[in-house]
C-alpha cells in the first residue's frame, strides 16, 4: 500500500465494548497508508474487546486519557462501534465534548456501524447523510440525520458505514477521504 498518509496523526476514540474488527482492520489501513494512530479512551491502561458484541476478544492498549487529548493534536479521527462501547462514550461528557470539537473543526471523522451514536450526542448529525448498523438509525433521525441504507457514505467529513461486512469499502473510502483531507490546499 501506499504511505498517501505519511505525517498524518488518527485519534481512535474507543473503550470497554468495542468491537475488535471495527478497530483492528481500519487501524491496519490507516498504519498501512502511513498514518499514526493512537487509540484514546474514557480510562487508561487497556479496554476490553468484544467479538459480534457477545464474546470477549482480549485487550487494547490505551494511548491516552480523551481528557488528556485535544482536537488540535490529531489530523482525523475514527469512531469504531460495537453496542457497548459508543453507549457508553455518549454517556461521557468528555468523549461527546472531544466529539463534538472534532467534528467543528471540519478534519475528517469516519465512523462504523454502532460508533455514530457518538455522533448523535454530540449533536453533530443534523442535515448530515450517513448510515449506521439498523438499530441505531432511529436515534440518528431523531437527531435530525437522514439515514440511509449503504455500505459507506461520505457526507462533507463524515464517513459512515454499517457493519463489519462493510469493511473492505469502509477502510478504502477512510483512507482515501483522509489523504484527500490531509493533501487538500487551504484557500
Amino acid at each position: 500500500m501506499t504511505q498517501e498518509l505519511t505525517g498524518m496523526r488518527i485519534a481512535i476514540l474507543a473503550t470497554d465494548g468495542v468491537e475488535r474488527v471495527e478497530i483492528e482492520q481500519p487501524r491496519g489501513a490507516l498504519s498501512s497508508a502511513g498514518a499514526k494512530t493512537e487509540i484514546l479512551s474514557l480510562h487508561s491502561g487497556e479496554i476490553q474487546a468484544r467479538q459480534s458484541d457477545l464474546d470477549a476478544a482480549g485487550t487494547l492498549a490505551v494511548d491516552r486519557e480523551v481528557a488528556d487529548a485535544s482536537v488540535d493534536e490529531y489530523d482525523a479521527l475514527l469512531l469504531p462501534g460495537g453496542t457497548m462501547n459508543p453507549d457508553q462514550l455518549r454517556t461521557d461528557r468528555r468523549a461527546v465534548d472531544f466529539v463534538r470539537a472534532f467534528v467543528t473543526s471540519g478534519k475528517p471523522v469516519a465512523t462504523i456501524c454502532h460508533g455514530p451514536w457518538t455522533l448523535a450526542e454530540a449533536d453533530v448529525v443534523r442535515g448530515r447523510r450517513l448510515t449506521s448498523w439498523p438499530s441505531i438509525r432511529t436515534d440518528l433521525r431523531n437527531a435530525g440525520a437522514e439515514v440511509v441504507d449503504e455500505e459507506v457514505v461520505v457526507d462533507r467529513q463524515l464517513i459512515s458505514s454499517r457493519s463489519p461486512a462493510d469493511l473492505p469499502v469502509f477502510c478504502a473510502t477512510m483512507v482515501e477521504q483522509f489523504a484527500r483531507a490531509l493533501h487538500s490546499v487551504p484557500g
